[in-house]
């Protein structure tokens, strides 16, 4: 980092007066910055402040990008040909027509693999755009071009972790090495998106920095745009205020903005679940400049995943305030898919997808619902995700959890509906009482209580299903 003579000048980001006192060149090291002051290993990452803020800058426009096929298959069994067809099409349903979830990332290893690309770009969408991820090699790279893909990923590592340790390289030799890969991307005519691995571990100012603006400066000399992805490989990204580089995501993004001048539309962020911060992380990534999010469905990838698309479509809808054309059912479509045509088992109280996300248990939650859902239903569910609020009966549910699943199994509303008073409900709920007072211990299904039902009237069992049927 060399002084300057400071620079002032009227920011096109900001529109006001902004200074340069600094230009940041690359720092090559002798020995390797391993923060070990954050990251010892042998206790649990710590979080240190230096009590510097930097603006909230949310862009005008925000998207999700979707590495289900590529991140997303390194911690399941592959995908076949039509499962990624079949999911893909429910990704462009989901993006809408404005094209939220924007791109959608692939491997090109293997003839599967072309296959499946080659089957979603024959369905004609503009949205998602396919990409890809290569090794860094020439035959590679001529096997983005020969399938018309404009963009490609391509892997930048950038802590000293993987730069000294990995790679056995100096940051110089590695940032020579990176240029050279990129300068080929460029000269094929394919969009570079560098993946700037580990950058939550990695110098900022001695690394970072200095090779963003390499790039900005092949980007204005090619014309070619040149993302950056930023890639919190292990999680360790955290969005305190104040907290301090490597780990601070505002920083980092802000940094690549300000320092870099890479324009919003260019930074993507990337992050792991290992501290459950990859919501959180992304959202934040968002609100302080960068365009794009990278997720996976139901964040399923390498080690705890990658953030959950399905949670960036919520939290796009939190933000700007509304869908933007998005079609949120889609969700469920998502993970019914999963479940019944992959077998995957989504951990029941996983929120928006799980089995049991809005289902109760407790009699006080189920006698609110009775009187209205809304005092205990997150939002709309059923209009919004095609999910209606439940009520698991056990021995918690008390009448009200049992008149509410006697409603909802029935759809009884309006007028027909049963109050909890009623003597049906009262004869049930002595004969569950009696199930766990035997030892019990599992939810009461809907055939056992609809058996249950019989047993105590069975004129009005066939009643509510006759109506039930009209």
């Amino acid at each position: 980092m060399n002084p300057n003579t400071n620079e002032v000048y009227l920011s096109q980001r900001s529109h006001i007066l902004e200074e340069h006192s600094y230009n940041y060149e690359l720092q090559d090291v002798k020995e390797p910055q391993l923060f070990r002051n954050f990251f010892d290993y042998t206790s649990i990452p710590k979080v240190a402040f230096n009590f510097r803020n930097v603006p909230m800058n949310c862009p005008e426009e925000i998207w999700i990008t979707d590495t289900t096929f590529r991140d997303g298959q390194q911690s399941r069994s592959p995908y076949t040909e039509n499962q990624i067809v079949d999911l893909f099409k429910m990704l462009h349903a989901l993006g809408g027509e404005k094209g939220l979830i924007r791109q959608s990332e692939f491997f090109l290893y293997s003839d599967k693999d072309r296959k499946a690309v080659e089957m979603c770009q024959n369905l004609g969408y503009k949205f998602p755009e396919v990409t890809s991820w290569i090794r860094a090699n020439e035959k590679d790279f001529a096997l983005v071009k020969s399938m018309g893909i404009k963009e490609t990923g391509i892997l930048v590592s950038c802590s000293d972790y993987h730069i000294f340790k990995k790679m056995n390289l100096t940051r110089r030799q590695a940032l020579d090495k990176y240029l050279g890969i990129i300068k080929t991307a460029l000269s094929e005519g394919i969009r570079p998106r560098c993946h700037f691995e580990d950058i939550t571990r990695a110098d900022y100012y001695g690394f970072v920095i200095p090779f963003a603006m390499e790039l900005k400066k092949l980007m204005d000399e090619s014309g070619i745009p040149i993302k950056i992805r930023c890639c919190d490989t292990l999680g360790y990204g955290i969005t305190y205020p104040g907290s301090s580089l490597p780990r601070s995501v505002q920083g980092i993004v802000y940094g690549l903005k300000h320092y870099a001048e890479i324009p919003s539309s260019l930074i993507e962020w990337h992050g792991h679940n290992d501290f459950y911060k990859a919501v959180v992380n992304a959202s934040t990534a968002w609100l302080y400049g960068a365009s794009s999010v990278n997720c996976s469905l139901l964040g399923i990838g390498e080690r705890t995943g990658n953030c959950p698309l399905e949670a960036m479509v919520i939290e796009y809808a939190s933000i700007k305030g509304t869908t933007d054309g998005m079609d949120l059912t889609v969700i469920t479509d998502i993970a019914r898919y999963f479940e019944k045509e992959l077998g995957y088992r989504i951990p029941p109280q996983t929120p928006f997808v799980g089995r049991d996300f809005n289902t109760t248990r407790a009699g006080i939650h189920a006698d609110g619902l009775l009187k209205d859902e809304e005092i205990y239903n997150i939002f709309d569910t059923e209009t919004l995700l095609k999910r209606k609020v439940c009520v698991a009966v056990d021995s918690h549910s008390g009448l009200a959890g049992i008149a509410y699943w006697i409603n909802g199994y029935f759809s009884l509303d309006g007028e027909d509906r049963i109050d909890k008073k009623d003597a049906i409900v009262a004869g049930i709920k002595e004969k569950v009482d009696q199930e766990y007072a035997q030892g019990r211990t599992t939810a009461m299904s809907d055939y056992e209580l609809k058996e249950i039902m019989k047993s105590i009237d069975i004129d009005y069992y066939r009643k509510l299903k006759y109506r039930t049927q009209q």
